[in-house]
């Protein structure tokens, strides 16, 4: 067996484990739920306007939201801006939590950025 013959093997497993890693980026990259994304459109055109223009700005927003913050993450961050509304001891509780707090002020910087690069 040549040279040739022998890296025919490892040339085949390197790209089948390239190819597995960008398959593996990819799906991390889209670990949002179209339902998630179309809430979040939705919620964009309503404060920006419900033209051609906004549809295209606000899902451009959400990609770049969903490249910067995990879905949980994002959802951690969703839960507690709702729920520091809550006027109770409960709301109290979403407004002061350090966790809450961090996830909101992730949401917030992605969508600063998301700003910048969409609109």
């Amino acid at each position: 067996m040549n040279l040739t013959g022998r890296l025919r093997p490892i040339v085949a497993a390197l790209t089948a484990l390239a190819a597995s890693a960008c398959v593996a980026g990819a799906e991390e990259a889209n670990d949002y739920p179209t339902a998630a994304r179309a809430e979040y459109v939705y919620g964009c055109m309503k404060a920006n306007g419900e033209t051609r223009s906004a549809i295209e700005q606000c899902s451009c927003s959400i990609d770049v939201v969903a490249s910067i913050v995990p879905y949980e993450r994002y959802v951690t961050a969703e839960t507690a801006l709702s729920m520091s509304q809550v006027r109770s001891n409960l709301g109290v509780q979403f407004r002061t939590s350090e966790q809450a707090n961090s996830a909101v002020n992730d949401l917030r910087r992605a969508q600063a950025e998301a700003e910048v690069r969409c609109f």
